[in-house]
């Protein structure tokens, strides 16, 4: 099994022992992206909308890095501090995604790094 490490500039730099993504096979799994703007490392100033699109914006950085895009993700993970946010995330959501939409789950937690409000990952899978 051949892994292949993915990185960009245009995505924040992993705060910890991990890679922003790995490639095995065709599949490529994307690290938890929380809102840092990747310039300054800090989080994204604004409202919960805005928190949200800077994930997506980066999710998408690194997808594009592993020759892929958000269309190409079949699964997605949402961690929220406050799950009253989650119509939010669908509303934003459907502005980055069309149908057939991946496969999702929400999570509810207590904490995220850095004091985000919001975190996401995700599987991709290349069609070469």
């Amino acid at each position: 099994m051949t892994k292949t490490l993915i990185h960009t500039d245009l995505a924040p730099q992993a705060i910890g022992t991990y890679s922003q993504a790995v490639r095995v096979g065709d599949t490529v799994y994307l690290s938890g992206q929380i809102p840092l703007v990747p310039e300054s490392m800090e989080l994204v100033e604004g409202d919960m909308e805005a928190q949200i699109r800077r994930v997506f914006d980066n999710l998408q950085a690194v997808a594009r890095a592993a020759n892929g895009c958000l269309a190409d993700i079949v699964k997605l993970n949402v961690f929220l501090t406050d799950l009253g946010h989650f119509p939010l995330v669908n509303q934003v959501m459907a502005e980055y995604f069309t149908q057939p939409y991946p496969a999702r789950a929400a999570i509810g937690v207590a904490a995220l790094p850095k004091g985000a409000a919001v975190e996401m990952d995700a599987i991709m899978v290349l069609s070469d």
